[in-house]
């Protein structure tokens, strides 16, 4: 894993994901954040560049000094992107409860007891609330999601609200190959996995990509 200014050059990576162990330098960033009082860490990312992985490797290196809160917890339901319209395209900006996520990130740099923040489930394809605890004396949370960086209506807080961002990218052809692996593991056919792929989660990712240059550190897993 190697990390770089924004304006750097993607690295080769390897078309497996498998769990990265961050490097010393990255390591050494995460540890400085929770060396003092509470701080939080955000890792940006299209959809299937790592960036999930990579914050879980963060926060297991760190142990009781970090909490991991990903951003896909303010996923609407299901059955309000069907109201509105907008199951076809899920996980677009307007698919998720931006401003519920701006106010837990609020509530997490000022609260002073334990935090309750929401989890996705994968299987369920569902946002799934009040699942992982954040208590006091944790002092880094590490956030993790695709638009962290995105500065459109209510994303547009979120920056602020975090002390460091890494943005995590990997070659193109490998984030796709890796997105439809999951989309077929979690019950797509491969054909469909593809064209879902190659539709809503690619307009995504170039979405994300706008916000590469708002990023502190590039990390290429």
């Amino acid at each position: 894993m190697s990390a770089a200014g924004p304006g750097a050059a993607p690295a080769a990576t390897p078309a497996a994901e498998a769990r990265p162990v961050p490097d010393a330098a990255l390591l050494a960033r995460a540890r400085a954040l929770a060396a003092g009082p509470r701080r939080l860490l955000g890792l940006a990312g299209a959809p299937g560049a790592g960036k999930s992985t990579l914050a879980a490797a963060v926060v297991d290196a760190l142990g009781e000094r970090a909490v991991l809160v990903p951003m896909d917890g303010f996923h609407l339901a299901q059955a309000a992107l069907e109201r509105l319209g907008r199951a076809d395209r899920k996980g677009a900006p307007d698919t998720f409860d931006a401003a519920g996520f701006v106010a837990l990130l609020r509530r997490l740099r000022t609260e002073a007891g334990t935090v309750w923040a929401p989890a996705f489930d994968r299987a369920l394809e569902e946002p799934v609330a009040g699942a992982i605890a954040v208590p006091p004396g944790v002092p880094l949370v590490v956030v993790e999601g695709n638009y962290l960086l995105h500065d459109d209506g209510d994303w547009g807080a979120v920056a602020d609200l975090l002390d460091e961002t890494w943005f995590v990218e990997v070659d193109d052809a490998v984030r796709v190959e890796r997105l439809v692996a999951r989309h077929v593991a979690f019950g797509k056919a491969p054909d469909a996995a593809r064209a879902w792929v190659l539709g809503p989660d690619e307009r995504n990712a170039r979405l994300v990509a706008a916000g590469r240059a708002r990023a502190d550190v590039v990390v290429h897993p």
